[in-house]
């Protein structure tokens, strides 16, 4: 048992007993006791003798000591030794001493003997033992401590069981001040903030009564008279006494600031490396300018920042050609100028229930306007008046990489923004204003139109071309602001501002960058979203002027057409179709598709239509126009024409071969016999939908597409009943990626079946019944009903081969004339039927035939056997013939002649009284055929 005397508040109040082992240095070494009566023998051994020498009490008692423990080479000086003791001389030395059975030596002994009596008086011997051994590990590890407290560079620090400084080392006094004998007991509280204390003490405590060691426990903190956070690793175990009692906690510290800022940059790079990946996967994913903008704000905010907004320049929206803004000097003015018209296309924020102002700046204010925060996250759309809201945000950047926002803290202590929990949907409540870099009292709404003055940063950014920070004015919530300048291909687009909130820390370099590189990033997006916009209407606009203006009209036929271009997003197609007007009252129904889009496919799509339209003219059969146009698409872009096509059509890129291959359907209708002749160049089939029946595909076999050349084409006459429905259409009407075209042209067909509609609403119901909306190619569809011409609206006769068939055939046209009520066409028509009628005579064969067709004009036919194609020639003075076609020429609207399957026709057309015809030919005219 040992008694402690018990202190409390200096003062002694008692003695504690306790039965435990004193917890002191001879628990380390070993001290030993025996006592020799005066017959030179043990009468006393105590636990510690036996522990150190193996020998029991009941062993050593009334054992001669020498005898027993010293080598037989030491127990003559022994025995003297022990005579002199018990002579009344006290001796202390080292002895050597070995252990029952063993006789090498055990170990070796530090003996203090000290003579004593005996309650009778007789002399007696006390003898005390260390262990030299024990003496020398204590030595040891004195000198090991001291080398930890006196030499080690990391802080040393010992904590007793009150948890308060029982010892610290000279490194721990240097970085804290004073010497180790000041920081006697204090404890964690005056060397750190409160909360980091707390954790510190219940570590402390943790350690102390589990015995858990706890491991790179990291603090941090301030050392005195320093405003530099630091960061330590504190290793902390608990220290045992000799016997095994916990004496306290020994702490070992280590400074890892700089390895907290190294590992601090490389997260940061991490960090702005992934949201740069995120970036370039989120930011430019459709062609829509404002889209892009918002793009951009879903991904700083929050990751980058607390506030954002874009603005862009008006022009660039509305389409001028005028390059948005080319920065340079001070002396640029217009769009790079800053005054420029700019439009605030979107705006985010991070932080809940705050108003922020984001925009134009006074002269030299930093009061900004309100855009409310945005909800979940995203950019407001356009148009909205900007009110958001979002949850909690988290910033990954270098310097903003421990602000959480909703939390207490944003990584200095300053309490942050409510939780998203605290937002509702009651009323904004008046806040701190976050004012903007270019702020203005009024309010810049999403969608709004507005100008930076001259003197701001915003227009400093536009006109340099260069970010800026500007550090928020005092009162806001906004710490600091970057506004950067969206550039690309020196080219500036617009403005981004990025700012951060109160709580968090301010831009840096890092920071600075990586903002330069998102914005530069939206803006290539943007200005290449710009230049494919341009180039999509210049296309467009090429490609509707090539399309028949209006409604086309055909005689005995009623038609209806749609044409829808491709989405922003898809380029423009080669998709065309045309209405082509022939002799004869006939239609050439024209529908095709150029492989390949953008401009150079509408160029393409304008010469093929042209060259439709000059083979029309020329009145070939619907093959023969298609192996021409064949011909022609291997020749466009041919150095040397058709002739070269092969030869070019190898030289020259895929992407230019491609464009000049198309399909096409070109038919011919005659309203007389309501037969139509179709010839296919790889196009869809056409769609026929008799009175009664369900749609059909008309069997017409296709051919290679035009510009591949090779094979031939075929040609399908097929009779049209009297109100059946014909649809011409190009693959964008059946075929998209989720509809394949077996499934298109099913649904096609399903929604021409059905009962008889006005065509125009036949067209309307088509297009929205069938997935139209993909916007993924051109849409091109064509319908026309049948409508013949009626029985009573032609006149046809054949003439026998002699002369006299010219009067007969002048008695002919003036009756069936007077039956139209046309008398004011009789002397004309008869002229210039005998004309024609006396040409087929002499120089044509076979029988002759005269047909009169009357619809929105006067046709006159006279068809014979013979091949040969009429030509007109001017006679000379003396020549008593050959004015005939000179004198048809100039007296009608128009003629020509065409070839039959039997031989020839040759036409001439006249408009009705009381439409625009013809003018008259004056005297000058005629006599200059004479």
């Amino acid at each position: 048992m040992s008694e402690i005397p018990e202190t409390a508040n200096g003062a002694t109040r008692g003695v504690v007993w306790q039965s435990s082992p004193p917890g002191s240095i001879y628990d380390y070494i070993r001290v030993a006791s025996f006592s020799i009566g005066p017959d030179g023998l043990v009468d006393q051994w105590s636990r510690r003798a036996a522990e150190l020498f193996g020998v029991s009490a009941e062993e050593a008692r009334g054992k001669d000591p020498v005898e027993v423990f010293m080598p037989a080479h030491l127990r003559e000086r022994g025995h003297r030794r022990v005579r002199e003791i018990l002579d009344g001389r006290e001796w202390t030395g080292l002895v050597p001493f070995h252990q029952p059975g063993e006789e090498r030596p055990h170990g070796i002994a530090e003996m203090y003997v000290m003579p004593s009596e005996t309650g009778n008086g007789q002399r007696a011997a006390l003898c005390v033992v260390v262990d030299v051994r024990a003496l020398r590990r204590i030595e040891t590890d004195l000198a090991a401590s001291q080398a930890i407290f006196g030499q080690s560079p990391f802080g040393f620090l010992l904590f007793g069981t009150d948890l308060t400084v029982k010892r610290t080392n000279r490194r721990f006094a240097t970085v804290f001040g004073g010497t180790t004998d000041d920081h006697r007991g204090r404890t964690a509280y005056d060397y750190l903030p409160h909360a980091e204390a707390e954790r510190m003490t219940a570590a402390l405590r943790k350690v102390l009564e589990t015995g858990e060691a706890v491991t790179d426990l990291e603090i941090v903190g301030a050392a005195p008279g320093a405003r530099d956070r630091r960061h330590w690793s504190i290793n902390l175990y608990r220290v045992h006494s000799g016997s095994g009692r916990p004496v306290g906690v020994a702490g070992l510290g280590i400074d890892v600031t700089r390895r907290h800022n190294a590992a601090r940059e490389a997260a940061s790079a991490r960090r702005n490396l992934a949201l740069l990946n995120e970036a370039g996967a989120r930011i430019g994913t459709t062609l829509d300018l404002q889209a892009t903008a918002r793009e951009l704000l879903d991904v700083a905010v929050p990751g980058f920042c607390d506030f954002a907004a874009v603005d862009l320049y008006q022009g660039l929206l509305t389409g001028d050609e005028a390059p948005p803004g080319r920065w340079g000097g001070s002396q640029d003015i217009g769009y790079g100028a800053g005054s420029a018209e700019v439009r605030r296309v979107a705006v985010a924020s991070a932080v809940p229930d705050t108003p922020v102002r984001l925009g134009r700046q006074r002269h030299t204010g930093a009061v900004g306007l309100d855009v409310p925060p945005a909800r979940d996250g995203e950019a407001a759309e356009a148009g909205n008046a900007g009110e958001m809201s979002h949850g909690t945000a988290s910033h990954g950047t270098a310097s903003h990489g421990t602000a959480s926002h909703g939390t207490a803290s944003h990584g200095t202590g300053t309490p942050g923004p409510a939780s998203p929990e605290a937002v509702s949907d009651r009323a904004m409540a008046p806040a701190p204003l976050a004012g903007g870099a270019c702020g203005d009292p009024a309010p810049i709404k999403v969608g709004s139109v507005h100008r930076f003055p001259f003197n701001s940063p915003c227009a400093g950014a536009l006109r340099t071309g260069r970010p800026h920070t500007v550090p928020g004015p005092d009162g806001s919530v906004v710490q600091s602001t970057l506004v950067v300048p969206m550039v690309a291909h020196d080219t500036t687009v617009g403005l981004a501002q990025f700012s951060r909130a109160m709580g968090s820390e301010p831009f840096g370099e890092r920071d600075r960058a990586l903002a330069v590189e998102l914005a530069a990033r939206a803006a290539v997006c943007i200005d290449n979203a710009r230049l494919y916009r341009r180039e999509h209407e210049r296309a467009l606009i090429l490609q509707r002027s090539l399309l028949p203006p209006g409604d086309p009209e055909a005689a005995g036929l009623d038609i209806a057409c749609r044409y829808l271009p491709g989405t922003v997003g898809s380029e423009v197609g080669g998709d065309w179709f045309d209405v082509i007007e022939l002799p004869g009252h006939r239609t050439a129904l024209v529908i095709g598709d150029v492989m390949g889009r953008g401009l150079r496919a509408a160029v393409a799509m304008g010469e093929l239509r042209t060259a439709v339209r000059t083979l029309a003219q020329l009145d070939l059969e619907p093959a023969e126009v298609l192996s021409h146009l064949d011909e022609i698409a291997r020749g466009l872009g041919a150095p040397g024409g058709a002739q070269q096509s092969a030869r070019a059509h190898k030289s020259r890129g895929p992407e230019l071969s491609e464009v000049y291959l198309a399909t096409c359907v070109y038919a011919v209708y005659d309203p007389v016999t309501r037969r139509c002749t179709f010839a296919n160049a790889g196009h869809l089939p056409p769609a026929l939908v008799e009175p009664g029946r369900a749609a059909r595909l008309l069997d017409v076999p296709p051919g290679m597409p035009l510009g591949v050349g090779g094979e031939p084409f075929e040609e399908v006459t097929v009779e049209l009943p009297e109100g059946a429905l014909l649809a011409l259409y190009t693959d964008g009407l059946v075929e998209s990626r989720d509809h394949p075209l077996d499934e298109g042209l099913k649904a096609f067909r399903t929604a021409l079946t059905g009962p008889d509609q006005p065509l125009e609403d036949v067209c309307d119901h088509v297009l929205t019944t069938l997935d139209t909306g993909h916007g993924e190619d051109d849409i091109a569809l064509l319908m026309a009903r049948i409508q013949g011409l009626p029985g009573d609206a032609v006149g046809d006769w054949r003439l026998p081969r002699e002369p006299r068939s010219v009067g007969r055939a002048r008695e002919l046209a003036r009756a069936q004339l007077t039956a139209w009520e046309l008398e004011p066409l009789v002397d004309t028509v008869e002229l210039l039927v005998s004309e024609l009628v006396t040409n087929a005579l002499r120089y044509g064969e076979g029988e002759i035939r005269l047909r009169l067709l009357r619809e929105r004009t006067l046709v006159c036919e006279v068809w014979d056997a013979g091949l040969v194609q009429p030509r007109r020639r001017r006679a000379k003075d003396t020549d008593e013939g050959g004015r005939g076609l000179q004198l048809v020429g100039l007296l009608s609207a128009g003629w020509g002649s065409r070839r039959t399957p039997h031989g020839k026709t040759v036409w001439f057309e006249l408009a009705l009284p009381g439409g625009e015809g013809a003018a008259e030919p004056t005297v000058d005219q005629l006599l200059s055929m004479f």
